[in-house]
């Protein structure tokens, strides 16, 4: 399963560009261009945190925008700009990330606020 959608005019959400955005279960393509064309790849275990956001002219036209907030050198903030079908395409993202993830062995653990462990020592 994946989407394949594309980049669309924001008046009427016609797809009149040449951007095409290939989501998979392992991997987010763009393919940009049409006299040179352009292929990007990102890893969807590389993918750390996803956003999904609609201006009123976007909810108007039924569209969105997703940003990938990734671990990839080339695109960092990996944006699918102006697509249908942008809220189930983030959700996808993010159960196939964290999937891919599991997979690989690299989850990330955060030490969110849980002091410093020398802090707990000294108290007594």
């Amino acid at each position: 399963m994946g989407f394949t959608e594309r980049k669309r005019w924001l008046f009427l959400g016609l797809p009149f560009t040449f951007t095409k955005y290939m989501v998979k279960e392992d991997m987010i393509t763009v393919d940009t261009g049409l006299f040179r064309t352009v292929e990007n790849d990102c890893y969807m275990y590389k993918v750390q945190d996803v956003q999904h956001s609609a201006t009123l002219a976007e909810k108007i036209f039924g569209l969105g925008t997703v940003t990938c907030f990734t671990g990839d050198t080339t695109h960092p903030q990996l944006i699918l700009t102006h697509i249908k079908n942008s809220r189930a395409i983030k959700d996808f993202i993010l159960e196939q990330s964290e999937k891919a993830r599991l997979k690989r062995r690299t989850v990330n653990m955060l030490d969110i606020g849980s002091g410093d462990i020398q802090d707990m020592d000294d108290s007594d």
